[in-house]
């Protein structure tokens, strides 16, 4: 494919820009529809994205059967961690009789929703609205130009994607049998994790059309096995919220639930009482001063505080202010931040944080 555009430096190192599955699947959409009306793949194959950019896509096969055509292009997201880099993308494409519109399948690899609650109803595929729509366009312009009247089926696979979707929150959701084909852009931007932000929404959404009364949020393993320990929630009610409080509490600012429960390691929680919504070690760090301000606060002595304040980790911060119930304080200041970024929604919100054991350490509301 022609040069992505570049991400703003990381670092001094400039990063490269990739293609959401969602725009490998409308290229070889395109190149495929194209082959059926005139007998030849465009290779390189151009597409309009919704903001506007027109990226050329070099196709990974091209075939052409009796009543069909397929082609294939090779996803790159550019330097994003995408479990989806170097996929193979393939959509095969047949002619409907004309009024039918276009119709969309999963093909193997491809996933099929289960649950409400997701843009797209029980039975449908797990081809996402945004990437349906700029098939939709692309059928229409190779129509338009070829006197066609762009009825079709469109199929998209992806080679392994049974076995990649195992690594996302696919089955989580409720979306069985491979990936989802996402994408509101249909440009993949280095590090901003949108997928991961995208997965905690959609958790929210199906959690919500369930009618549970009670979700959690983990920060990770440790922390959604404590959750599960301690209340028994099923998977669908958990959101792995990973680093990014922020991306779940502004989401529940309008999508609200009656109660959540927030878990996480000491530091991180740490961090979030402070403030921080990103709890990337990366993008935020413990704050070993306010920490000895909470110690003090609770009546520490002088040398337990200074201890806190030199301290070379969180967790060592939290031996020393054990005595003094420094979990709890940070669990309390947490919550409070947690309620300060929801604005208002009316969620019941209680905090947990957990040593490395899996132990309660500190709790709130």
């Amino acid at each position: 494919m022609e040069d992505p555009l570049d991400a703003p430096q990381d670092d001094g190192r400039p990063l490269r820009r990739g293609w959401t599955t969602g725009a490998c699947a409308t290229a070889a959409t395109k190149a495929a529809y194209t082959a059926l009306l005139t007998g030849s793949f465009p290779d390189p194959v151009q597409i309009t994205l919704p903001r506007g950019e027109q990226p050329a896509f070099a196709l990974a096969m091209e075939e052409q059967g009796v009543d069909y055509a397929r082609a294939g292009v090779i996803k790159d997201a550019g330097d994003d961690p995408d479990v989806t880099h170097g996929a193979l993308v393939m959509s095969r494409v047949r002619l409907l009789p004309p009024g039918t519109g276009v119709v969309f399948r999963a093909g193997e690899g491809v996933g099929t929703v289960t649950l409400p609650g997701l843009p797209l109803p029980p039975g449908e595929p797990a081809i996402n609205p945004m990437p349906r729509e700029m098939m939709r366009a692309a059928i229409a312009e190779v129509a338009a130009a070829e006197g066609a009247t762009g009825d079709a089926e469109v199929e998209i696979s992806i080679r392994d994607g049974a076995a990649l979707a195992l690594k996302t929150w696919n089955p989580r959701l409720g979306i069985v049998g491979g990936l989802s084909v996402l994408g509101t852009t249909g440009v993949v931007v280095p590090y901003s994790c949108s997928a991961w932000i995208h997965s905690i929404h959609r958790g929210v959404d199906v959690a919500r059309a369930a009618g549970y009364p009670h979700i959690g949020a983990s920060v990770g393993a440790t922390s959604e096995t404590a959750l599960k320990r301690l209340y028994g929630l099923p998977d669908t009610a958990i959101i792995d919220m990973g680093d990014f409080a922020g991306g779940l509490l502004k989401y529940l600012r309008s999508h609200p639930v009656p109660k959540l429960t927030i878990a996480g390691g000491f530091a991180k929680m740490s961090k979030l009482a402070a403030g921080a919504l990103d709890l990337h070690s990366g993008r935020s760090q413990v704050d070993l001063a306010a920490l000895a301000r909470l110690a003090e606060e609770r009546g520490a002595g002088r040398d337990v505080v200074a201890g806190i304040a030199a301290a070379p980790t969180g967790l060592a911060a939290l031996r020393l202010g054990h005595e003094v119930g420094l979990g709890d304080a940070v669990a309390e200041r947490a919550r409070e931040a947690a309620k300060t970024a929801l604005r208002g929604s009316e969620v019941a919100i209680e905090v947990l944080a957990i040593d490395r054991e899996g132990n309660i350490v500190g709790r709130a509301g």
